[in-house]
C-alpha cells in the first residue's frame, strides 16, 4: 500500500514538473514575443535624424553638428550617402561641387559664397572642417540646393528632413492616442498625442497606421483613430515624358546650311525629332556653334504643331582635343553648360540629345562629370536629357570612353547607337547591324553595364554598306535604304540570314566581289521586336531622309505598338 502511494506521489510530481516546464516555456515565448516591442533605441546622445520618415540615426557615418545658433551641419560623407551620390570635393582648392536632382552648386570651405545654377549668393555659414571631416551648412542649403525641407526640433533633439518632390499626406487624430513602437496593442508607448493634433500619415499596416508626430516621433496608431487624411504635396514630375514608347528620328544637317523645311510633312508614329542644332566649336573654351539660328524657329514650330518633342542634338563634332580641353577644366565645362542652357531657353526645345563621340578613354570620368553637372540644369527647366553611346567593349576612343552606368543614372535616357558593327575602317566585309550582335549588346547594357531597360533607347540604322572585295582589298560605301535598288544590279537574288535577321546579296562584277547585308522593313521590324522583347524605352533612327518612303513610318508605328 505504502509502495503504491509513493508511486502515485512520484507520478503527481512528474505531472507538476511537466506543467511547470510548460508554463515556463509559455512565459518565455511570451517574453520573446513581447520583448522586441519594448526595445529602447539607445542613441548615446546622438542627434536623432529622420529622412523621409526613415530613422537613419544609427546609420549616419558622422555625428551631426549643431552650432550655437541651431544651424545644422551634415558631413560630406552623409550628404553623399543620402542626398548627393556625385558630390565632388577638391581637397587642394577646398571647392565642393554639389549635384542634386534640379540644382548644381559650387561652394568653398574658405568662403560664405555659393553659386547655384550660375547665380551667386551669400550663406550665413561656410562649410567647416571638424576632426578631418568636412561639414556643410545643411540647414541653409537644404532647400536651395537639395529641394528638401529641414526642421530641427530642439526639445527632442531631432532633425526631420523631407524631400519636397515626394508626396506627403497629413491626418488628424480623433482622440487622445498613444503612439506605439510596433503595430500591436502590447507594444511600448512612444508618445501620447492630443485630440485633433495633425500628424504626417505614412502608410497603413493591417488595422494600424504608421504616422509621424510633430515632435518627430514615428510609430503606430489604430486606423480608426485617424480622420481627414489629405494630400499636402504631390510627387513632382520634372520632365514632360512622351506618350508611350519613344520613337525618335535624328534630323541631321550641316552647319553650313539652313535647317530642313519640313512644312507639310508628317511622320506617322514619331514623337521625338532630334535636329543637329548645337555643336562644339573647334578650339573653343566652351563656346557653342548655334546651328538653329538659320531656320530653327520654323523647324521647331513645325515639330510642335505636329506634337513632336524637339530634343536638340548637341555634338562635339568628334573634335577629340577640343572636347578634352573643355571637359578637363571646370570653368570651361560650366561655360559650355551655361551657353547650352541659354540656347535651350532661347529656342524652348523640349530636351537635349548629347552626341559626343571620338573621345579619349581617359576622359571618361570628366565626360560623366559634364553630364552630372548638366542634368540638373535641364531638369529644373523640365527638359529631357538623352545621351548617345556606342556598344560596350569596343575601341578606346569610340567605346571605352563611356561610363554607361553613370550616364544612365544621370540622364533620362541613354541611346544605344546599334551601328556600325562593321564600319568604314573594317578590313572585313560585314553587316552594319546584325540581329545577334544587337541583342548581345542589349544584354551587355542590362547585365555588365547595369542599365535599367526603361532608360535605353535602341538606335537603328536606315542605311547599309555595299562592300567591294578586289585584289585582297576591302572597301565599302554607305547606301541609304531609299537608294538600295539603285546600287544593285537587276534580278539579284537575296537570301535571308536567320541569325542576322537580314537579307544578304553577293555577286561578281568585273573581277570584284560585292556583298550587301540589307536593311529594310523586315530587318528593322526584327530590331524593333528586340526593343519590345527587352522592354526598352523606345527606338531611334539615324537618320531622316534615308528611309524608303513616307509609308515607312507607318510600318514602324505598327511594329512598335503591336
Amino acid at each position: 500500500m505504502a509502495k503504491r502511494m509513493k508511486e502515485e506521489d512520484k507520478g503527481t510530481k512528474t505531472i507538476i514538473n511537466i506543467f511547470i516546464v510548460i508554463v515556463f516555456l509559455v512565459l518565455l515565448a511570451g517574453i520573446f514575443y513581447i520583448a522586441p516591442n519594448y526595445i529602447r533605441e539607445d542613441y548615446d546622445g546622438k542627434v536623432k535624424v529622420l529622412i523621409n520618415n526613415n530613422n537613419v540615426t544609427l546609420k549616419m557615418k558622422k555625428d551631426v553638428y549643431i552650432d550655437e545658433n541651431n544651424n545644422v551641419f551634415l558631413s560630406l560623407e552623409d550628404i553623399e550617402n543620402y542626398f548627393d551620390k556625385y558630390i565632388e570635393y577638391n581637397e587642394q582648392t577646398g571647392d565642393i561641387i554639389t549635384t542634386s536632382t534640379i540644382n548644381i552648386a559650387d561652394l568653398n570651405t574658405k568662403s560664405n559664397e555659393i553659386t547655384i545654377n550660375g547665380e551667386e549668393e551669400q550663406l550665413n555659414s561656410a562649410p567647416i572642417q571638424l576632426n578631418d571631416t568636412i561639414y556643410l551648412p545643411f540647414s541653409e542649403i537644404s532647400e536651395k540646393v537639395y529641394d528638401v525641407d529641414l526642421e530641427y526640433i530642439k526639445d527632442t533633439n531631432t532633425i526631420v528632413i523631407d524631400s519636397l518632390d515626394r508626396k506627403q499626406e497629413v491626418a488628424n487624430v480623433n482622440t487622445k492616442v498613444k503612439i506605439k513602437y510596433k503595430p500591436q496593442t502590447l507594444s511600448r508607448t512612444l508618445e501620447k498625442i492630443e485630440e485633433n493634433e495633425e500628424v504626417v500619415y505614412i502608410e497603413d499596416t493591417n488595422d494600424w497606421s504608421k504616422i509621424r508626430a510633430k515632435d518627430g516621433t514615428i510609430g503606430y496608431v489604430k486606423k480608426e483613430d485617424l480622420s481627414n487624411i489629405k494630400t499636402t504635396r504631390e510627387d513632382k514630375e520634372y520632365i514632360s515624358k512622351v506618350n508611350g514608347k519613344v520613337n525618335l528620328v535624328w534630323d541631321y544637317y550641316s552647319e553650313y546650311v539652313n535647317a530642313p523645311d519640313r512644312t507639310g510633312e508628317t511622320l506617322d508614329g514619331v514623337n521625338v525629332v532630334s535636329p543637329s542644332f548645337f555643336s562644339i566649336l573647334k578650339g573653343s573654351n566652351g563656346e557653342i556653334n548655334n546651328n538653329a539660328e538659320r531656320g530653327g524657329d520654323k523647324y521647331i514650330e513645325w515639330a510642335h504643331n505636329n506634337n513632336y518633342q524637339v530634343w536638340a542634338m548637341f555634338s562635339n563634332n568628334s573634335l577629340r582635343d577640343t572636347t578634352s580641353q573643355i571637359l578637363n577644366d571646370y570653368e570651361k565645362r560650366e561655360t559650355m553648360i551655361e551657353n547650352l542652357i541659354d540656347l535651350v531657353k532661347e529656342y524652348n526645345v523640349d530636351g537635349v540629345n548629347v552626341d559626343f563621340e571620338n573621345m579619349n578613354d581617359e576622359d571618361k570620368d570628366v565626360y560623366s562629370r559634364f553630364l552630372i553637372e548638366l542634368a540638373p540644369r535641364l531638369k529644373i527647366l523640365g527638359k529631357t536629357l538623352s545621351v548617345d553611346v556606342t556598344a560596350p567593349d569596343g575601341s578606346e576612343t569610340w567605346s571605352l570612353c563611356f561610363d554607361r552606368n553613370t550616364i544612365s543614372n544621370v540622364a533620362d535616357y541613354i541611346v544605344f547607337m546599334a551601328y556600325d558593327q562593321y564600319g568604314v575602317s573594317s578590313s572585313k566585309a560585314g553587316t552594319t547591324a546584325g540581329y545577334d550582335w544587337v541583342e548581345t549588346n542589349i544584354k551587355k547594357f542590362l547585365g555588365q553595364e547595369d542599365v535599367d531597360p526603361d532608360k535605353i533607347i535602341l538606335g537603328i540604322p536606315l542605311y547599309m554598306r555595299l562592300w567591294k572585295e578586289e585584289d585582297g582589298e576591302v572597301t565599302s560605301k554607305v547606301v541609304n535604304i531609299k537608294d538600295m535598288y539603285d546600287n544593285l544590279p537587276e534580278n539579284q537574288v537575296a537570301n535571308w540570314d536567320d541569325k542576322l535577321k537580314q537579307y544578304y546579296v553577293e555577286y561578281e562584277d568585273d573581277g570584284a566581289t560585292y556583298k550587301m547585308w540589307i536593311e529594310n522593313d523586315k530587318s528593322i521590324g526584327e530590331k524593333i521586336n528586340l526593343a519590345k522583347q527587352y522592354n526598352l524605352a523606345g527606338i531611334a533612327f539615324w537618320e531622316k531622309d534615308r528611309e524608303a518612303n513616307d509609308e515607312f513610318w507607318t510600318t514602324v508605328k505598327d511594329e512598335l505598338n503591336n
